[in-house]
């Protein structure tokens, strides 16, 4: 069995739905610490103008203490993942369907999707993770993909996965080996990932500025509709 440690998404691109569906099990991380310009709560799609982030605002808490295994004592940090909730800032709902419709509305699957998409917009979620498990859950509905997926519960420190494999008896059913695509798959500074490669696929805008890789998956679905999980 093959496991992919992965970050929770907001629509997250493409890559990170190419590993739900290409890997056997897939963990997400919800013990780690909340970090700014991610896919955490943002997602990148293609406009009229260009590339567009639209970013979910969290409210940002005191800082949090927990207990470090590492060095025995109470230390802060940033809040972690699991604990964020969404902020009502700016009416960033509504920017953000009337961004997705000026961007897709000619795309030749919107109009397909549109009732699965728009209710995200009209219900307020408290958390961002069970906001984004929720996306994810429609999205692998609407492709067609069916992941094994669980939350850690705890955090998994890159050197405890590479240097030991995970008992059988730990917490999570995950199985040895596991892949690490959290710092991989990322919006700002993503690193080298031998097994995506993007593959072009028709889009809205690509007469205006040629393919845009590794897009939201909206991007995907929109454009290619029940085709989308052969670009996975």
């Amino acid at each position: 069995m093959t496991t992919a440690l992965l970050q929770t998404t907001y629509f997250g691109p493409v890559q990170w739905y190419q590993k739900l569906y290409r890997y056997d099990h897939c963990l997400i991380e919800q013990y780690d610490s909340y970090q700014k310009q991610t896919y955490r709560n943002r997602c990148v799609i293609a406009t009229a103008n260009g590339l567009q982030a639209l970013t979910v605002p969290v409210e940002h808490s005191p800082l949090t203490t927990h207990h470090s295994k590492a060095t025995g004592r109470r230390e802060s940090g940033n809040p972690l993942t699991k604990d964020l909730r969404i902020s009502d800032h700016n009416q960033w709902r509504r920017i953000h369907w009337n961004a997705l419709q000026s961007a897709y509305s000619e795309s030749p699957f919107f109009e397909y999707y549109v009732d699965d998409i728009r209710p995200f917009y009209e219900r307020k979620y408290e958390f961002l993770i069970d906001f984004n498990e929720e996306i994810r859950q429609k999205i692998c509905e609407l492709i067609d993909i069916h992941p094994e997926v669980e939350y850690t519960t705890e955090y998994l420190h890159p050197t405890s996965i590479t240097q030991h494999p995970i008992p059988a008896d730990a917490p999570t059913r995950s199985l040895s080996p596991i892949t690490d695509f959290r710092e991989v798959i990322h919006a700002k500074h993503p690193q080298a990932d031998a097994d995506f490669e993007p593959h072009p696929y028709w889009q809205v805008f690509q007469h205006r500025y040629g393919f845009q890789p590794n897009l939201s998956i909206l991007d995907l679905l929109f454009c290619m509709g029940p085709e989308a999980i052969f670009y996975l």
